[in-house]
């Protein structure tokens, strides 16, 4: 307060001081990534008034609930494809690779450069999962399809989606389990890094027993859609970080409905050959996912993770980028009934991971203090 004379007056306002602000709480994915915190709003007359603002958090909730959706919007769209798959048909050719390539950019905004100093910081955790990833998922679609005598394309198509990095969808399905989310964030990261490498590689050695593989041509193709995508989010993120946060509370629901498009589109242009062979191949989708789930489990009981992380890894492991398997079988096989496993993959690994969240997310680990062995059942 200042004194003139016998008036006390109140010292003028600052025009340039910072409006209050509100937060409103969150917890999205972008790009497979999982992010929980807050936005923090501006609530000043030159932005948004309390309606405004409680208006942007509605949507923002409104948002985050349909892309968690995921499952459902899978299922639907394909089993739509096969009644009338003239609806969802049309996506395909480039459009579904530019889908893909904006699926992979989602993600890529998400990612910091301090996303790369933590994997240095927890690298076994990190490497056990990439190694999950690239041996389990592999070889377990190859002993399927040779247990099951699926059809050459068909089974083509189950080892290509098994040899594909971890699915976008992991994280959001890890953080509803309760799990851990950032050891989830990093293994996808890692794993969808390493697939412009390891996809081909592995593509041409178990796929390559069924018919000639060109591993140089899905090593470039994953570059295309994975690594340049991820690269130019990154740039964007921290070029320009105002528009990455006013394209992330959207930009979930886009991938989502960009994945369900592609997965219908594939399941409406073999729809013949999905409904005459559809039980011996969709046996097969089901058995590689549900063995990911209980072998990448198993896997991180044998190398002595506590439950959480256990649930994390199983989960890691247990679903796919079927999208980038999809893009690959598409480009690089001639026979179009190699992409339907990657498709119906999708349906299945999302039904089994939303499954199983649920009932981990009502069985809370007990006694969980970072790594090390835990003596829980689950």
């Amino acid at each position: 307060m200042a004194e003139f004379g016998n008036r006390r007056t109140a010292p003028p306002q600052s025009k340039t001081a910072p409006p209050p602000a509100r937060a409103c709480g969150w917890a999205i994915t972008s790009g497979g990534t999982t992010h929980a915190g807050h936005d923090v709003w501006p609530t000043n007359s030159c932005f948004l008034d309390a309606r405004g603002l409680l208006g942007l958090c509605v949507m923002a909730r409104l948002l985050n609930m349909l892309a968690n959706a995921f499952p459902l919007w899978v299922l639907s769209c394909s089993t739509l494809a096969l009644f009338w798959p003239e609806w969802f048909s049309w996506f395909r050719g480039p459009m579904i690779v530019w889908g893909l390539a904006v699926i992979m950019l989602g993600m890529g905004v998400t990612l910091t450069v301090d996303d790369f100093k933590r994997v240095l910081r927890t690298p076994w955790s990190v490497f056990a999962g990439f190694a999950a990833q690239y041996t389990i998922m592999p070889l377990l679609g190859f002993l399927v399809a040779r247990l099951l005598h699926l059809e050459t394309p068909f089974a083509v198509g189950l080892i290509l989606v098994g040899c594909c990095p971890g699915g976008t969808a992991s994280n959001v399905v890890t953080y509803i389990a309760r799990a851990n989310v950032p050891l989830s964030v990093l293994m996808t990261m890692c794993s969808t890094f390493g697939a412009v490498f390891m996809t081909p590689i592995l593509t041409k050695w178990l796929a390559g027993t069924y018919v000639p593989v060109d591993a140089a041509g899905l090593l470039w193709s994953t570059v295309q859609v994975v690594l340049l995508p991820l690269v130019v989010g990154l740039a964007l993120h921290h070029g320009f970080p105002r528009l990455v946060k006013a394209v992330l509370p959207v930009a979930p629901l886009i991938s989502v409905l960009t994945i369900a498009l592609i997965c219908a589109s594939i399941v409406g242009q073999n729809r013949d050959a999905v409904l005459r062979s559809g039980g011996k191949m969709l046996l097969g989708v089901f058995l590689l996912h549900a063995g990911g789930f209980a072998l990448g489990h198993a896997f991180g009981r044998l190398i002595c993770f506590n439950t959480t992380d256990r649930r994390t890894l199983s989960i890691e492991v247990g679903m796919q980028n079927s999208g980038l398997g999809t893009v690959l079988a598409q480009r690089h096989f001639p026979d179009p009934l190699t992409a339907v496993p990657c498709a119906i993959s999708a349906t299945f690994h999302s039904i089994i991971g939303s499954i199983l969240a649920g009932v981990w997310r009502l069985r809370a680990p007990r006694g969980d203090a970072g790594g090390g062995l835990n003596q829980e059942p689950l």
